[in-house]
């Protein structure tokens, strides 16, 4: 009800219903891809995005895998105009000061392509949305989608309110929700689990002025250790840098005070991160963030898919956020085509997206539940190429981990690896193994990845 009416005391009418094919929540890279390649099929495609572009993000780091997408996009060149150029990652040593280990892409087994881009999701969302409408979506920003109604046991109906406070109201024949953090479907159907098996905490701001590494490394993700996890230092355009630390729960727990003075103890734990940060200049809030981990029971349901976040999040250790809500935005974009063109076979597309996601998603998570082990931290810092197992390593780092059968065969080798290693330190093992599984009782309730939200 507008202002006006509701001074003057007059009837309102209801909300005009506006049809779709394919209603899509949340404007983000997931949203996007999923909403632009629908488009071109020919389908009648909405997209509602509650913030308003462009929007402040954090997860800037892409990887070689999310190329290809770009391209089949048409956006690659739009994106090499904004982002910074990265050949690899830099894993600083611990316990030996001064030597790093890079994992250069180029090294990867098979690989497309031996680099990937640093970028602003700020501009990098907002070239995706903008791209998207170019497409002939509908895609709209500032207005939230507050409920769907069901027929059945389908979705047909979305009810959403734009930043003025007026109700607007979508008919359609398929929900893609990729809604991020918010999963939309996940908390409405009560499917969202957090995970048993990790859980992390983060704390991070923009800089400008960090010390970037020299030569063609200048561009690359650091990832450095410390006692309580890990930090992040990513090289953005302009001089800025992205710096964060993906924390224990109880560690981020012990904050006193407020988020910058945390933000600069917890970066001068580290000697290596703390040399780079000389002459730093913060440019924007300090966030905190916690309860990382969660996996949504279902992906699929009928006449609805989860992709990327809102489906299931993971540390961003490795990077892989922006790639793995992409790639599962293009194997939505199967499963809702195939079944408005063909109902029968939605349930055997929706089983073959769900056995693909969670296989790249199980190799990602194997990894980034051990990173911080002493095991792990031990193998990185002794890299070796034996039947190419450092190489399978790069390529996951790059995100081939769904359809490379020969990364895929090293992969499980260094599984074998990790625990003959792990039983062969085994005292520290189980140190790290117990601290870990403290770890997974604890939360930490900060705010969100996206600024200006609770």
């Amino acid at each position: 009800m507008t202002t006006e009416a509701k001074e003057a005391n007059l009837p309102v009418a209801e909300p005009r219903v506006q049809d779709a094919d394919v209603l899509v929540i949340g404007g983000g890279p997931a949203g996007t891809t999923a909403a632009t390649l629908l488009a071109r099929k020919g389908w009648k495609v909405v997209l509602l995005e509650k913030a308003r572009h462009p929007r402040f993000h954090i997860g800037e780091s892409l990887l070689p895998m999310n190329l290809p997408i770009l391209e089949r996009l048409g956006v690659l060149e739009q994106v090499r105009a904004i982002g910074v150029h990265k050949v690899g990652a830099d894993f600083p040593v611990p316990d030996e000061a001064g030597t790093t280990h890079v994992f250069r892409f180029e090294r990867a087994i098979d690989p497309q392509y031996g680099y990937a881009f640093q970028v602003r999701r700020d501009e990098f969302d907002q070239l995706l949305f903008n791209h998207a409408r170019a497409n002939g979506v509908d895609a709209r920003d500032e207005i939230a989608v507050e409920r769907v109604e069901f027929e059945g046991d389908r979705p047909r109906t979305a009810l959403a309110r734009d930043k003025a406070g007026n109700a607007h109201t979508f008919r359609f024949r398929y929900l893609v929700d990729a809604s991020g953090r918010d999963t939309f479907l996940g908390n409405k159907l009560k499917l969202k689990r957090r995970s048993r098996l990790h859980q992390s905490a983060a704390i991070f701001s923009h800089f400008r002025g960090v010390t970037r590494r020299d030569g063609a490394d200048a561009g690359n993700i650091t990832v450095d250790r410390f006692e309580h996890g890990w930090y992040w230092l990513i090289p953005l355009r302009d001089d800025v840098m992205s710096v964060g630390a993906v924390c224990f729960p109880e560690y981020l727990k012990q904050r006193r005070g407020d988020n910058e003075t945390f933000l600069i103890q917890t970066l001068q734990a580290r000697p290596s991160v703390w040399a780079r940060m000389g002459d730093a200049e913060r440019i924007a809030p300090v966030h905190a963030t916690g309860n990382y981990s969660y996996t949504c029971s279902r992906m699929t349901g009928p006449g609805w898919v989860m992709v990327g976040d809102a489906y299931a999040f993971i540390d961003p250790v490795f990077s892989s956020g922006v790639f793995l809500g992409m790639n599962s935005a293009e194997r939505a974009v199967e499963v809702v085509d195939g079944a408005l063109r063909e109902p029968g076979r939605e349930s055997a597309l929706q089983r073959a997206m769900e056995k693909r996601l969670k296989r790249g998603l199980g190799h990602f998570s194997w990894f980034i539940h051990r990173f911080t082990t002493p095991v792990m931290q031990h193998l990185f810092a002794h890299p070796r190429n034996d039947w190419q197992l450092e190489q399978a390593v790069i390529s996951m780092l790059a995100g081939d981990v769904f359809d490379n059968r020969a990364v895929l065969r090293r992969l499980r080798i260094f599984r074998l690896l990790y625990a003959a290693n792990a039983l062969a330190m085994a005292p520290r093992a189980v140190r790290g193994w117990l601290k870990r599984r403290r770890q997974i009782g604890q939360s930490f309730d900060g705010d969100t990845l996206q600024a200006g939200n609770p």
